[in-house]
């Protein structure tokens, strides 16, 4: 890491009034995004400035806080120390500011949610489409991301809520809404294993199978099982939930997953879900918040909108 030349560094005590300026909120902004265009257009303000008020903080604390080079920008180890506080300073007043323009009636704030790509898909665009029309002023920020992803970005403060699957105990995220969910084989009606009483997963391994890939968290659940012939058969892995869904559609795959994702087609006939026995475990799926900490006002409204909705809908393969 390169420092910024120290010459000009401010003293511990004046470094303070740093931090109650602009320069702050610039950093933020461009941290949060890697990009000082979009830090400039989320602050409605013109690049040089971000530019200009970066470059004022590196120079008052003498270190560099961006690495940059031709292709993209991230935070130098000084500049994550910095982001990891600074967020924590700016959540309470992003919070207070968002309960009272709610009270004035402008605009209440933003909703930060990290959501498995399954839910994203599927259940999450009619339940935003509900809570948009009961609350029109609040701003929705998705990301579709894995489970490991959804996680990291919880415990790291950088989303309010978490849609996606907990495999075990994290000791800084909690499962605030929780529903049990099989493990199964989804297939086409008409699949020699679609009828079958007790289905394993060694019967499945005699088919064309379709898998999640590791960074999908079904496939740590899954991969005992799979390897337990010996032998793998050849198969399809996918990074994403919507490509084993849309294999088990063209007839040839058995498709290893939860329902979730496939509810619609399951719903409408055009497949079919087979539970999986033989001592697989369930998957845990949820709504996951941040241990110990308090929804702000507009999250927690979300929240209650989310937990009615999951607790009105029928799950297929739910327990």
């Amino acid at each position: 890491m390169q420092d910024r030349p120290r010459e000009h560094a401010l003293s511990a005590g004046l470094l303070a009034r740093v931090f109650h300026q602009p320069s702050l909120l610039y950093f933020n902004a461009v941290a949060t995004h890697l990009s000082i265009r979009e830090a400039a257009r989320r602050l409605n303000v013109a690049s040089s400035a971000v530019t200009r008020q970066v470059a004022q903080l590196e120079d008052a604390l003498g270190i560099t806080l961006f690495l940059r080079d031709k292709r993209r920008m991230r935070l130098s180890p000084a500049g994550e120390i910095l982001f990891r506080h600074s967020r924590r300073l700016a959540a309470p007043m992003e919070a207070a500011v968002s309960e009272i323009e709610l009270l004035r009636g402008v605009r209440a704030g933003v909703v930060r949610i990290g959501t498995v790509e399954s839910v994203g898909l599927s259940f999450l665009p009619r339940l935003i489409s509900d809570f948009g029309q009961r609350y029109p002023r609040l701003t929705i920020d998705i990301s579709i991301v894995s489970s490991s992803e959804v996680i990291e970005r919880l415990a790291e403060e950088r989303i309010d809520i978490g849609f996606g699957f907990l495999a075990k105990p994290h000791r800084q995220v909690d499962i605030a809404f929780r529903r049990d969910v099989h493990i199964g084989a989804v297939m086409v009606p008409d699949h020699p294993l679609a009828g079958a009483p007790k289905l394993t997963m060694e019967q499945c391994l005699d088919h064309a199978l379709a898998v999640a890939k590791p960074e999908i968290s079904i496939r740590e659940v899954i991969e005992p099982f799979l390897r337990r012939s010996g032998m793998l058969p050849p198969m399809v892995e996918a990074n994403s939930i919507r490509m084993l869904v849309e294999l088990a559609l063209g007839g040839h795959y058995v498709s290893i997953m939860t329902p979730i994702g496939a509810q619609n087609e399951i719903a409408d006939g055009r497949l079919v879900f087979n539970a999986l026995s033989g001592g697989l475990p369930t998957n845990r799926f949820g709504i996951l918040v941040r241990s110990g900490t308090a929804l702000h006002l507009a999250p927690a409204i979300f929240f209650d909108h989310a937990k009615s909705y999951f607790e009105g809908v029928q799950l297929p393969g739910a327990i």
